[in-house]
């Protein structure tokens, strides 16, 4: 009897002495020698337990991305098995989709988008109540995958794709959280579906102003003070004039609300905005306070709606004045959000990627990324400019 534990404690001492699972690269003798029982798949971010108990393979995922914690979490296993509490090996049942959206991804979007990012809450919530009502909602998270999102989107033909997208962007975002909470294993690919209206059309000057031209009030204002300041839409037509400075020759905008922190900015406004804001005062009566474009929606301002409407009325008056006169210019459809996409592009040639971040109002200067164009004669002028500034030998 003493010599066997004293052959259990030699082996037990022996196995220990061998190299680590992750130090196996550099030992490829511990691949044959060792049996791994920490480790990480390769292209995997989380460890996996494997050892045996009993003569029974213990195989579990341990949802941690360090192995101090992968070995630890193994510790534990090995401890309730002796203990006898063997349903630590059962898995977890898996949740439907509307238990997580409810219970888990609905808090988080409330808790981390309410203040700083309204809108987005507003977004994904909407998307949200669409993926409730729908039959993925009865679905198991690991039974989601991209052939479900093509029959929701197939159940909902009379549905425009922008509408549709936003219930599939909201799945592909609640499917990367499952994963990044360790409740899937992988992440499934999720498609949009197609003919989405982009909204990255920039207009020519000759354009910009044949719009200008066709809009009616008050979108004619509104649409002048886009794209003379690069605001979204939605910040334009919630303008205040407690938050308006003019000047005699200048004036400044405070964007005091927005989707984002970085949204609040101050902006200076060219002659062409001047003259808007100027005439608009003096037509409300030189007002302090209030709405610059007030309308009778509920909001009090004008709001998306009013201004779509606006905006439709003006390209079809533009259509139907080129079908009369073919010498008249014409404007391709394009959405009003593309008015602030413009503005940002002419700019762009003028600054630099951070002031044009700062302009946007943008968090992230990847999404300013989109905004800088540069032509041919650009990047010629660069290289030209560093080689003036290099000595040649």
């Amino acid at each position: 009897m003493e010599f066997k534990g004293l052959m259990c404690g030699f082996r037990r001492a022996a196995i220990s002495s061998f190299p680590l699972v992750e130090d196996a690269p550099r030992f490829p003798q511990a691949r044959r020698r060792v049996t791994r029982m920490v480790y990480r798949p390769k292209g995997r971010r989380f460890y996996l337990v494997d050892f045996r108990f009993h003569g029974k393979r213990i195989l579990k995922r341990t949802k941690v991305a360090h192995i101090d914690d992968a070995r630890a979490i193994e510790s534990a296993i090995r401890t309730e098995l002796e203990r006898g509490n063997y349903g630590i090996l059962k898995p977890k049942p898996m949740p439907s989709l509307a238990e997580f959206l409810k219970g888990d991804f609905l808090p988080f979007v409330e808790s981390r988008f309410r203040q700083s990012k309204p809108n987005t809450a507003i977004y994904y919530q909407r998307g949200a109540k669409m993926l409730l009502a729908s039959p993925l909602a009865s679905m198991k998270l690991d039974a989601v995958t991209d052939r479900e999102s093509a029959q929701f989107v197939a159940a909902n033909p009379d549905w425009k794709p922008a509408y549709v997208n936003k219930a599939l962007r909201t799945l592909r975002r609640a499917l990367n959280l499952a994963q990044e909470w360790g409740k899937l294993n992988r992440q499934p690919k999720i498609t949009l579906a197609k003919g989405e209206h982009q909204r990255d059309r920039v207009l020519s000057r000759e354009e910009a102003d044949a719009y200008l031209a066709a809009c009616p009030q008050p979108w004619k204002d509104a649409a002048t003070v886009i794209l003379g300041t690069g605001m979204r839409p939605g910040e334009c037509c919630a303008l205040r004039w407690e938050h308006v400075l003019m000047g005699a020759d200048s004036g400044l905008i405070q964007v005091a609300e927005g989707k984002s922190k970085a949204a609040r900015r101050l902006l200076p406004m060219v002659p062409d905005v001047l003259n808007v804001m100027r005439a608009r005062h003096g037509a409300q009566g030189c007002l302090k306070e209030g709405w610059v474009f007030p309308s009778n929606a509920r909001s009090g301002h004008l709001g998306w709606f009013g201004y779509r409407n606006q905006h439709v009325r003006a390209l079809r008056s533009i259509a139907q004045g080129h079908k009369a006169d073919p010498s008249r210019p014409t404007v391709a459809r394009f959405e009003p959000y593309c008015l602030r996409h413009t503005a940002l592009t002419w700019i762009a040639p003028h600054t630099d990627a951070f002031t044009l971040a700062k302009i946007a109002g943008h968090s992230s200067i990847t999404m300013t990324l989109k905004y800088i164009h540069p032509q041919a004669e650009a990047v010629e002028m660069a290289f030209r400019q560093m080689a003036e500034g290099v000595p040649t030998k």
